[in-house]
């Protein structure tokens, strides 16, 4: 075996390792990823890296980030590569499944929403491309999801007993007003910037924009 070819055989071997022995993002950095909820379709986590802060290599499954303020990462990938992304406030990326080491270069804290899709392949719900009362912008799609920004008007609202069939995130952008009760359960009402709210596919609910205004936030559709 020449040198070349033993060194590209370790590199690929080393590379391989890396891979597989990327842990899951909680478990390899609880300090940056919280989870905020978690059933069998999906997990929710919370993002919080202060200026200058580094991860461990970790994994995700494909997922939907959605930042909550505007900052710069740079992500280094298995293979030693890296790339440098801008994420702007309130945006949507859909990211596959990969394994990494992220670290805020940017001055601010990076804070934001990620929600992994944990099923084996994508579902075939029919996310919407309109709804009453409410203004849609799509903001990411994928094959397991899209994400829209919504802005409700002040009429909007869906009456006690709604249901979807597809499974919905719910992540307000600023302090708003909306009244959101899932499966019986008592309203939510103030919502404060970056708080989230599941809403699964069949489940009944009920919610209406309670601040006689406008009101923003991101809705992320699941097939």
């Amino acid at each position: 075996m020449t040198v070349c070819t033993l060194a590209t055989t370790v590199s690929m071997v080393v590379l391989c390792s890396v891979a597989a022995f990327a842990q899951d993002a909680v478990k390899a950095d609880p300090a940056h990823y919280k989870v905020l909820f978690e059933n069998a379709s999906v997990r929710i986590l919370k993002i919080d890296y202060a200026p200058g802060a580094k991860s461990k290599m970790h994994q995700h499954p494909d997922a939907i980030v959605v930042p909550m303020n505007d900052s710069k990462v740079r992500f280094t990938m298995a293979d030693g590569k890296a790339e440098e992304r801008d994420m702007a406030a309130g945006a949507a990326m859909y990211t596959p499944g990969a394994t990494h080491t992220p670290e805020n270069i940017g001055k601010g804290r990076i804070e934001g929403i990620l929600v992994e899709f944990k099923t084996p392949a994508p579902g075939t719900a029919t996310l919407p491309t309109a709804r009453p009362n409410m203004a849609m912008k799509v903001l990411a799609e994928g094959p397991r999801a899209s994400a829209f920004h919504m802005t409700a008007d002040a009429a909007f609202q869906e009456p006690a007993g709604s249901k979807h069939d597809y499974d919905q995130v719910v992540i307000a952008l600023s302090p708003i007003k909306m009244s959101l009760a899932v499966d019986g359960k008592p309203a939510k009402t103030d919502w404060a910037r970056g708080d989230v709210q599941f809403i699964g596919r069949g489940t009944p609910h009920e919610s209406k924009n309670a601040s006689g205004k406008p009101a923003e936030f991101i809705i992320i559709g699941i097939k």
